[in-house]
């Protein structure tokens, strides 16, 4: 083994990465030994972009990665072929930006509300941006303003940018700053669109809406990080998420990952309590009385009831 050297990972296409010397950043494509693969880690990634890593030049003259350092903290989604197995997003992540539209394409509050409980579970803050506002009309932006007092009420800062009209892009650069970011959403959301606007220099290829479905086209295949020259920032750009899979959560801590159910659970009769049929629960009564958003709870439903989750035995 040659002279080892620090590096980040910024791109993980599986057996291979490209990784970013920490003293000159120079990028260099660099080979994954299968020898991380078998570590009893379920996971489609072994390696994930931010991973910190010692790398070493073989015998050939390859990069390889040598050693993966232990991770601050890292976001999973489902593997989307293989089921009980998770894929990392990304690891070592300062905050998650949640990117978000209301037409073209349509961002449903479930697949919001998974994102953002997962987000929760793994100790990663988040934002939520709605994007696109030049296109909404009256009725679309009152859905806006009240979704933004839903999640503003869970604890989330929200913002509203527009690369059209440049609305919000100085807020979110300052957002964006010094931090590693993950930006997650829906193919079509306008994820590239924001970073090149805020950061031209950056250039990432963007990708049409399709007419047909009104969804967006995958221009992102593999999660990514980019360094903002203007910003001091990294952005992780990942490819655009159709379903957000929960795993490797008990069903009843579920709850917990809704801040606004949290912060009144003590309330309830029962310290178990799983706000679906107990008595005198205090989730419950909140929406009786409108205190608390019935898209919220009816998500924390959905993620219940989903067969297609894979929670800890």
């Amino acid at each position: 083994m040659g002279i080892t050297r620090k590096a980040i990972v910024v791109k993980s296409t599986g057996s291979r990465c490209e990784i970013r010397f920490s003293d000159d950043g120079e990028i260099v494509d660099c080979r994954v030994p299968g020898k991380f693969r078998i570590k009893g880690l379920r996971s489609t990634n072994p390696v994930a972009v931010g991973d910190e890593v010692a790398v070493s030049k073989d015998q050939r003259g390859e990069w390889r990665v040598e050693e993966i350092a232990e991770r601050r903290n890292y976001l999973v989604r489902k593997s989307v072929n293989l089921s009980h197995h998770k894929h990392v997003i990304a690891a070592n992540i300062d905050q998650a930006v949640l990117v978000v539209t209301l037409t073209q394409p349509k961002t449903s509050c479930g697949f919001m509300d998974r994102f953002l409980v997962s987000c929760e579970a793994y100790g990663i803050p988040a934002i939520v941006v709605f994007n696109k506002t030049d296109l909404y009309e009256t009725d679309l932006m009152d859905e806006v303003a009240y979704l933004e007092v839903v999640y503003k009420s869970a604890g989330y800062q929200t913002l509203q940018t527009s690369v059209e009209t440049r609305q919000g892009l100085d807020a979110l650069a300052g957002l964006l700053r010094d931090k590693v970011s993950l930006l997650g959403g829906h193919s079509g959301v306008g994820k590239s669109s924001l970073i090149n606007a805020i950061d031209p220099l950056v250039n990432l290829k963007t990708g049409d809406i399709s007419t047909t479905h009104q969804k967006g086209q995958h221009t992102t295949t593999f999660a990514q990080m980019v360094f903002l020259p203007n910003n001091g920032g990294a952005v992780v750009d990942s490819p655009g998420i159709k379903g957000f899979g929960l795993i490797d959560m008990d069903k009843e801590e579920i709850s917990d990952y809704f801040p606004e159910f949290f912060a009144i659970k003590s309330n309830c009769q029962f310290h178990n309590c799983t706000h679906l049929n107990e008595p005198k629960c205090a989730v419950k009564s909140a929406l009786e009385n409108h205190e608390l958003p019935i898209s919220r709870y009816e998500s924390y439903l959905s993620m219940l009831e989903d067969d297609e989750n894979h929670y800890r035995s």
